[in-house]
């Protein structure tokens, strides 16, 4: 059973801070590529607009529908992801999947405030939340390079 202390750790006053500050959210003209993803799990969807040039995200929108969880990585993520690469983004994703899942390092920059989401390690069920922005960035940015 989950303690008031647990859930008072997890769901922090920078997290809740965050989830209410997610940027890139106004849609933009018309994107390379619209990705949509929902974690079967819990429900949570995003759906992640890109223009690219020269494999960087030159613009970036998001309409996130998830737990505090998964709008406080997506506020961490819209906050740094504009000029990422394919490479940054699939790094940042698989730092952030080792970090929850197998007790690795924070993500390195620019995903290192992501560090604030290490006490969701211990709960599974919100994994794929937390996941959905970059795993679907990643598929987008992907989608465009494979044209």
């Amino acid at each position: 059973m989950v303690s008031n202390q647990d859930m008072i750790k997890l769901y922090s006053k920078k997290i809740l801070a965050l989830a209410t500050e997610i940027p890139l959210t106004e849609p933009i003209e018309s994107p390379d590529v619209s990705i949509t993803r929902r974690s079967p799990l819990c429900g949570s969807m995003v759906i992640i607009s890109i223009k690219m040039r020269d494999n960087q995200i030159l613009e970036f929108s998001q309409d996130i529908k998830a737990c505090a969880l998964g709008q406080a990585a997506a506020s961490i993520i819209g906050s740094s992801i504009i000029g990422c690469s394919i490479e940054t983004v699939e790094k940042g994703r698989d730092q952030l999947l080792s970090m929850l899942t197998a007790d690795g390092p924070v993500p390195g920059s620019p995903f290192d405030e992501l560090e604030v989401l290490q006490p969701a390690r211990e709960y599974k069920n919100r994994h794929a939340s937390i996941m959905l922005v970059l795993e679907a960035t990643l598929e987008g940015m992907l989608s465009l390079k494979h044209k």
